[in-house]
């Protein structure tokens, strides 16, 4: 059975409840997680499980076992391990998980900033990028910096959205990535709308409000090969 994704709903959770369903070579299955697993661009949840004798397990990493539908919440080799069945305390690294989400929606206004197709990014813990399909010589890290920040002084709420996967099929231009398309078959996909900004299919966390993200820097834009101009933020605080 597939976990049940809570952040989903609340990417603000800093603590749940949850039951161990089985243990894997690669990590804990819980039947439901606020954990992120990697994915999208976006790494992984860190954090602990807490067992109710207060025993802490450190969860260094969180993957998604694509071949199950499980989420798989990571410890170090030599850390405890629960039983099956044992009902756990689930704390994430909120600090980091903030900044993560931060930087995840300033990804979505850089993407309105520079229009080009989007062939790769990345979220980590301290900065971010986007990969675009464009010529060098028309990406200004100034410019991009000053316009991401103008967009983040309106402090826009975000909400997220779902249409059918026909309606997507209808409305290719919402898909602006080129090397991750969002996944179809499950009869629904889920997006962010940033009103009257951004409207487009993501499975990440987002801040409610954009004026949360606070400034940013580009702090580099440099060319990463034939299809790919690499513009790199991190948060100026």
């Amino acid at each position: 059975m597939a976990t049940e994704l809570l952040f989903r709903d609340d990417a603000y959770l800093k603590v749940a409840s949850a039951r161990v369903v089985a243990l894997h070579p690669k990590g804990i299955e819980l039947d439901r997680t606020i954990f992120y697993p990697l994915g999208g661009g976006q790494i992984g949840d860190t954090g602990v499980l807490v067992r109710a004798n207060g025993e802490r397990i450190p969860i260094e990493d969180t993957r998604k076992d694509h071949a199950l539908d499980v989420v798989l919440h990571q410890t170090a080799a030599a850390a405890a391990r629960p039983e099956a069945g044992e009902t756990l305390t689930l704390e994430i690294d909120w600090p980091r998980r903030y900044r993560l989400m931060r930087l995840h929606t300033a990804l979505h206004l850089m993407s309105c900033v520079v229009i080009a197709p989007v062939s790769g990014g990345n979220i980590g813990a301290d900065r971010a990028r986007l990969d675009f399909d464009i010529d060098m010589s028309l990406l200004d890290g100034q410019r991009i910096e000053s316009q991401m920040n103008e967009l983040i002084s309106r402090c826009i709420e975000t909400e997220t959205v779902w249409i059918t996967d026909d309606e997507l099929e209808a409305r290719p231009e919402l898909v602006k990535t080129m090397s991750v398309q969002p996944p179809r078959g499950a009869g629904r996909v889920r997006l962010l709308r940033i009103a009257g900004v951004d409207l487009q299919p993501c499975g990440g966390t987002h801040v409610r409000n954009i004026g949360e993200i606070g400034a940013i820097r580009v702090v580099r834009v440099r060319n990463e090969g034939k299809h790919n101009r690499r513009v790199e933020i991190v948060l100026a605080d």
